[in-house]
């Protein structure tokens, strides 16, 4: 069945670990990694996504599953939503990765042409030789509806890579900065927020700038979004790693981990609840390990599926 709502989708793609392990590459701009023991990372971190999957399934949502190849190593490959991104009017976005083991998660590209109808590709990698990057829905968390890119600025998310996605796809961007409680700058934008069709889940405490803060909440407010506000705590269980999509039945749900929901208050979650079904999963492997989370290993498809 169609999506009932343009901005929302009802299929996702995930990508299944084959060799899913802590990235030196990565950790020194996520402060959420840690490093665990090799075999049983791979194996839990298995069991972790083959669940989560059923979950969404089991709630309505389509999706598409590729698996990872062995070589060449990429040990991030959970996380398909940094390197890649589908839009509602047929266009895929490839961007540019800081990591380079990262960069080669687009071996699995084929596999989407194959899967998927796309109308157009646009490929931002080239800005890799310049080092400057843009990791994907990680970097710029959109408001689809309202055509809002908002950003955090990070080594990782370049203001004249965020330039170039808006000038190809109509969007207008929201730049600000933001810090963890210990002034570290955070590396991905969907780390401190969520944004929802008539809500907004954020972390307005790490934007540290007063005239951003306000100017941000503000964006939000004057859409008519209710504004969620989420503590560095709850940030750091990924709060603000949250993906709002919807069943194939036309149901609203906020997708998140087992971790965050857990942190969120009893009047945190009665508010989201007025707009979504919560849909929540155990994923603290990949959380630990990875530093990333459920909205992280999610990429909303908005592509026609190619029949046989």
């Amino acid at each position: 069945m169609k999506p009932t709502i343009e901005h929302l989708t009802s299929h996702i793609l995930m990508v299944r670990p084959v060799n899913f392990a802590f990235n030196e590459q990565t950790a020194a701009s996520n402060a959420f990694q840690k490093p665990g023991r090799q075999t049983e990372v791979q194996q839990k971190a298995l069991q972790e996504f083959d669940a989560f999957v059923e979950i969404l399934r089991q709630n309505g949502v389509g999706v598409t599953v590729l698996n990872d190849t062995p070589d060449p190593h990429t040990p991030d490959s959970i996380f398909p939503n940094n390197w890649v991104s589908f839009h509602e009017d047929g266009s895929v976005f490839l961007y540019p990765m800081q990591a380079e083991n990262r960069r080669l998660e687009r071996k699995v590209f084929y596999a989407i042409k194959e899967a998927f109808e796309a109308k157009q590709v646009y490929d931002l990698s080239y800005f890799e030789q310049q080092n400057r990057f843009l990791e994907g829905t990680g970097s710029l968390v959109l408001d689809r509806e309202n055509k809002l890119a908002y950003a955090c600025i990070s080594p990782r998310t370049d203001v004249d890579v965020i330039n170039e996605f808006c000038k190809i796809s109509g969007y207008q961007a929201v730049l600000f900065h933001a810090e963890d409680e210990l002034g570290k700058a955070i590396y991905h934008t969907n780390v401190l927020m969520c944004i929802g069709g008539r809500f907004a889940v954020i972390c307005l405490d790490s934007i540290v700038n007063g005239t951003e803060k306000t100017s941000v909440k503000e964006a939000l407010q004057q859409l008519g979004k209710e504004v969620v506000e989420i503590s560095f705590a709850q940030m750091n269980a990924f709060a603000g790693n949250m993906l709002q999509l919807q069943s194939k039945s036309g149901e609203s749900l906020l997708v998140m981990s087992e971790t965050a929901f857990l942190a969120l208050t009893k009047a945190q979650i009665e508010t989201l609840e007025r707009y979504c079904k919560l849909v929540h999963s155990p994923l603290n492997t990949i959380e630990t390990n990875g530093g990333g989370s459920a909205r992280c290993m999610m990429a909303e498809v908005f592509l026609p599926v190619k029949t046989a």
